[in-house]
């Protein structure tokens, strides 16, 4: 994906997951939001759980811009799970539309921010950098997921 010292091909590839988050949010009704994607997760929770990740990298994007090193801390474990497992009780807490809207909402400002970043300050091209370029994979993922869950409803009416 990112070869090229001026390959800044992830931003478009950002930009294509993004508008696929938006559309996908545009087009989901209140009760498909409370759909669940699997035994843990519904469709809401997981457009939060983006949203929470897109959330990091803005904390992290927030050090980069103001020259803060950053600390071991700051690194995101091997294993996340426990992270997403924290996090699953507050993303179900949020109101199923609004969880839609704040993973479109950072999406947004995450991009943008990510654009504006020399690519040379971002990982993978600065392997000490935590603010990854792509976030389009990630969001990928999860919409893959999504989309399969109203398939298989879909699928059984």
């Amino acid at each position: 994906m990112i070869g090229r010292s001026d390959d800044r091909s992830y931003i478009s590839a950002n930009d294509r997951e993004r508008e696929r988050l938006r559309a996908l949010v545009a087009r989901l009704g209140d009760a498909e939001l409370t759909l669940q994607v699997n035994e843990h997760w519904t469709i809401a929770g997981v457009l939060a759980h983006v949203a929470f990740w897109d959330a990091r990298q803005l904390v992290l994007i927030g050090k980069l811009e103001r020259d803060e090193p950053f600390t071991p801390d700051d690194v995101e474990p091997d294993d996340a799970t426990w992270i997403n497992d924290s996090v699953r009780p507050l993303a179900h807490a949020i109101e199923p539309r609004e969880a839609a809207r704040l993973a479109v909402r950072l999406a947004d400002e995450t991009d943008a921010r990510i654009a504006s970043i020399a690519r040379d300050r971002l990982w993978p091209n600065d392997p000490t950098s935590l603010v990854v370029a792509s976030r389009s994979e990630h969001r990928a993922e999860h919409l893959d997921e999504i989309e399969g869950a109203l398939r298989r409803v879909h699928d059984a009416r």
